[in-house]
Parts: structure tokens; C-alpha cells; sequence
């Protein structure tokens, strides 16, 4: 439950709603969506992306002279885990025809279409197969398959949210391939939101011109990934999954071609080879790193792993210096801190509120736009609710939904939110959500082409991952619709790949002239990267650690 000391603010929100209701309801925007030039405004003031240590020139590699990220470009300046010349490539301890890194959806959709195109696959997944930001999405996918809408309308949508920064052939597949996506995951089992006359219940999203948002309750991710890990899982013949074992780095051949890599067994920390005639990066986004110091939705694992292995062996990363920040992650009850509220939750109206109970913001701009104003709301103007531990944070007036939609909608439509809060004693039904932006997704990645190439012969990229097809921010529900999109292409493309491809001798000398490259530039670091795993351990306890090593941290 709420501390008392917020029982005054809860009774504005009340005050507020009815006034705020009629306006609901009667068609009329709830508040003015900003101008393009208000939007650049509060872009440029207030999201993390734009504070002036944000962003770090990167020293090494193919984005030398770039700015990126500060924590990306500090991850990438670091240390491999292994030494090359321990390792003999002339006897590999596995070999297959692709090797997936991660077991995510886009992994597991890559595997399903490589199986269906006569090809083996082996998937290397961090922890368990499913335990990836995949599982935890909530508000749905989108694709246009009304006669009001279309892949165009989709595609204008998607490069506008994506600051006209995307690669236009890639929110082009994005967008064509969307419809059928959306009919593929149902023929597999995906049991997709209804209406009463069995139409399809879609909804609007932050940014969207259009109701495209296709939904399993809140569930969506949940409910894609136990269908793809099904299929993967009746498939053992073809498909090969090894658990709780990450890769370190990427095999190339003598010729620059990819070759599989390095696996590391976190249970008995042994280090294993894998010869691959092909191989699909699918590890997700780097939440984990809590960049510029937020809170992040992500899982356990999103540390950014495939990121630093592609780049070391030589792959190009794009648009690697902006962060999707999620307008509405949960700020209290702290225990749950960063918890994804879905955007749904605004597509079926709810809205933000100020602690006098006023809306203050279009409840539907794109996801930085919304961001920077609740940033805005809370630093500048002072009107946030303090948390116990001194954080600040918005309301998101959920009780609203009920009376817009009709009572029960909220169990019906958002069960794992409603379940979520109730633990805690907060019944969203009756009491709006006390929220603050979290860190959510990867908005830049591994470049990529239509087919999921990189620049790397050999090598593929899909899901979150990737760079370019989300431009600078990403729309709500396209992450679902491009791990499986991609995730196909990749599948697909590998395949036939694999067929013609001749592999030379395998060699780690990447690995060891990205060492001398760090060398040459003077640029002294302890840390170890892939990460694998965060470290949560206080700096004040880490020093009284005096054998412990800093391997595996970010600073």
C-alpha cells in the first residue's frame, strides 16, 4: 500500500478524474500533443541521451573516431575473457550448421525456419532457453492487417518514431512482412486477442496513426515464447540446445568468414569450441548495463554480450549512441523498481498525472518524447511524488481505464499488472501506479541488411541486437514484430547459406589483435568483457574484497 504521506495526492487524482473522464470521452485529445519543435525542445533539455557525458568517443575498432554510448564505448574498450593461443581450433568439441547465440525469440524463431529449410541448428543460450527480454514484453506486436491500414501507414509510423534515422529497407521488411508474421505465430499456436465476432482486438500505440497492436492479454511475450520454445523443444533431432552457457567470442576462418565460437559452461567454468558454417547473434540488448544510472526491465542476462563479440571480430554497430528509455516503469513499491507497465495501459486510457492530479502530457507521444516530459515534470517543475527512499516518480491513473472501458477490464485485459501490485496491496483497479522512466531497450545494434548479414560473411543478426531498423527510438510493439521477422529472415538466409559455404582453418587472431589495438591506443582497462553476468555488489563491500577481481563490471 501507499505510504500515508502520499494520501493527499491520491485525493487530486480522485478530484481530477471525473473532469478528466468527460474529456475521455468525448473524443477530444485529453491534452495537447506536442509540436515538432516542442518535441525537440524537450528532447534536447531533459532525455538522457542529450546530457553532455552521455555519449563517449570510441578509441578502437570499426566505429573508431564515434561517438557512442559512454557505457557502450567503456564496454567495448575492455579485455576479452579468454587468451587465443590456449585454445586448439583443429579439434572442436561440437560442430553443427548454425550456431544461435541466445535463446530468446529471435533465436528460437532462426532455429525454427533453418529446421523447416532441412537445416540443424544449435542454440547456446546464457541461462534457460526463454529467459530473455522475449518472455517479459507485455503490450503486444504490430502489424497492419486492417483494411484502414497498411505496411505504408506501418512504415511512415516507424521511420517517424524512429527520428527519420532508420534504414529504410529495413522498417520496409519490418512492415511487409508484419501480416504475415502475425498469421505465422497463430498457425503455431498463438492464441491472439479477439473480439466477440472472432475479429482480431487491436489497439493503438504511442506514436501509431493507426489501431495495430495485436495482444495476448499482458502476456503477449509469454505467451509467443512458450509456442516458439514448444516447437523448439519437439525438435530435438534438429534443433540442439545447450543451457547456461553463453559465448565468449566468435571463430572466423582464414578467410574472414565466421565460424562458430567460443562457449563457457557457468556451471563448470569450462570453455568449449564450436565449429559453425554459419552463425546468428541473438542475445538481446544490454538493460543491464543500467546506463546513466536507471533502473532497466530487462532480465538478468541483457548485458550486451553479443555487441562486444561481433564487434572484435569486426562487425559494424549502428546508432549505438541512443537508449529507449520506457516512459512507465514501476518506481514503487521499490522492490518491483523498473517494472515494465505496459504501454497498453495508456492505449486503453490511462494517464499521466502530476502530483496535483493534473495530466500534463499526451499520454500517447513516442516513447522519448513521453520520457522527457515526465523527467521534466519531476526535475523542473517539482511536481513528482517522493518515494520513501527519496525517488521521484508520476502517476499513471489506471482506475480511469475501468470507467472508459467498463469494470473488470483491467483483470481481463492486464491480469499480470493487476497481479503484480496486488501483492503489495495496491489495487490498480482503485488506485493509480506510481511510475518513473526505466531503461528498456537497445535502440542501436549490429548492423544488419534485409537477409540479417552483417559485414561479416558468415555471421547473422536478429532481434534486438540488430542496429538500424528502429532508427533512434523505437515504437512500441515493433520489437516483438522484428525479433520474429528477423529472426525468420536470419533463419532462412543462414540456410541456404550453409549449403555452399567452405570453411578454412579456424582463428581467435581477431581476438588478439583487438588486445594490440588496445595496446597501440594507450588505453589502460581492468575490465573483462562479455560480461555475462551484472554485479549488484556495493563498491564500499567490492573493496573490502581485496583477492576479488573487477572482471565482468561496468564503472
Amino acid at each position: 500500500m501507499y505510504p500515508d504521506y502520499m494520501n493527499e495526492s491520491l485525493k487530486k487524482v480522485a478530484q481530477t478524474r471525473n473532469k478528466r473522464f468527460e474529456l475521455a470521452k468525448s473524443g477530444k485529445p485529453v491534452f495537447p500533443p506536442m509540436s515538432a519543435e516542442e518535441r525537440e525542445e524537450v528532447l534536447n533539455k531533459f532525455h538522457p541521451d542529450y546530457k553532455p557525458d552521455a555519449i563517449s568517443e570510441i578509441r578502437i575498432g570499426p566505429n573508431k573516431g564515434e561517438k557512442l554510448t559512454t557505457e557502450v564505448a567503456d564496454m567495448l574498450e575492455s579485455r576479452s575473457r579468454i587468451r587465443p593461443e590456449l585454445f586448439d581450433l583443429t579439434h572442436p568439441e561440437y560442430e553443427t550448421d548454425i550456431l544461435i547465440i541466445g535463446g530468446g525469440g529471435a533465436g528460437c524463431v532462426a532455429a525454427i525456419i533453418a529446421m523447416k529449410n532441412g537445416v540443424k541448428s544449435t542454440i547456446s543460450t546464457k541461462l534457460r532457453i526463454g529467459d530473455a527480454n522475449s518472455m517479459m514484453s507485455q503490450g503486444g506486436m504490430q502489424a497492419a492487417v486492417r483494411a484502414q491500414d497498411s505496411p505504408a501507414r506501418h512504415y511512415l509510423d516507424a521511420i517517424g518514431g524512429g527520428h527519420f534515422d532508420n534504414k529504410p529497407e529495413l522498417v520496409r521488411t519490418l512492415t511487409e512482412d508484419a501480416p504475415e508474421t502475425v498469421k505465422w505465430l497463430e498457425d503455431l499456436g498463438v492464441v491472439w486477442d479477439k473480439l466477440e465476432d472472432g475479429s482480431l482486438q487491436l489497439l493503438h500505440g504511442g506514436g501509431t496513426s493507426r489501431k495495430r497492436m495485436h495482444s495476448c492479454r499482458d502476456y503477449t511475450g509469454a505467451i509467443i515464447m512458450r509456442t516458439l520454445m514448444d516447437e523448439v523443444k519437439n525438435h530435438p533431432d534438429k534443433i540442439t540446445v545447450f543451457e547456461f552457457m553463453p559465448i565468449v567470442e566468435l571463430i572466423l576462418d582464414n578467410k574472414g568468414q565466421c565460424a562458430g565460437g567460443i562457449l563457457y559452461n557457468l556451471e563448470t567454468e569450462e570453455y568449449f569450441t564450436v565449429k559453425a558454417r554459419a552463425t546468428i547473434i541473438a542475445t538481446g540488448g544490454y538493460g543491464r548495463l543500467h546506463i546513466r544510472g536507471f533502473d532497466t526491465t530487462n532480465h538478468y542476462g541483457a548485458t550486451g554480450d553479443g555487441l562486444v563479440i561481433a564487434y572484435r571480430a569486426g562487425a559494424k554497430l549502428l546508432f549505438m549512441d541512443s537508449v529507449q528509455y520506457h516512459p512507465t516503469g514501476a518506481i514503487f513499491p521499490e522492490q518491483i523498481g523498473g517494472f515494465l507497465i505496459t504501454e497498453k495501459i495508456r492505449g486503453a486510457g490511462g494517464q499521466p498525472l502530476n502530483k496535483h492530479g493534473e495530466i500534463f502530457v499526451f499520454p500517447q507521444e513516442p516513447r522519448d518524447v513521453e520520457t522527457s516530459a515526465i523527467i521534466r515534470e519531476c526535475l523542473e517543475r517539482n511536481n513528482g511524488i517522493e518515494t520513501p527512499s527519496g525517488r521521484l516518480g508520476v502517476w499513471l491513473d489506471s482506475p480511469l481505464i475501468e470507467m472508459l472501458q467498463g469494470k473488470g477490464y483491467i483483470n481481463k485485459q492486464f491480469p499480470a499488472m493487476h497481479r503484480q501490485f496486488i501483492r503489495y496491496g495496491i489495487d490498480i483497479t482503485e488506485e493509480p501506479m506510481l511510475v518513473y522512466p526505466s531503461l528498456h531497450y537497445q535502440n542501436g545494434g549490429i548492423e544488419i541488411n534485409e537477409k540479417g548479414e552483417t559485414n561479416i560473411p558468415g555471421l547473422y543478426v536478429a532481434g534486438e541486437a540488430s542496429g538500424g531498423v528502429h532508427g533512434r527510438n523505437r515504437l512500441m510493439g515493433n520489437s516483438v514484430l522484428d525479433y520474429n521477422v528477423f529472426g525468420r529472415r536470419a533463419g532462412k538466409y543462414s540456410a541456404e547459406y550453409v549449403k555452399t559455404v567452405e570453411l578454412g582453418p579456424l582463428s581467435l587472431e581477431h581476438v588478439a589483435n583487438y588486445e594490440n589495438e588496445l595496446k597501440n591506443a594507450k588505453i589502460k582497462t581492468d575490465l573483462i568483457t562479455p560480461v555475462l553476468l551484472p554485479s549488484y555488489t556495493p563498491e564500499v563491500v567490492r573493496k573490502r574484497q581485496l583477492t576479488a577481481h573487477y572482471e565482468g563490471t561496468i564503472r
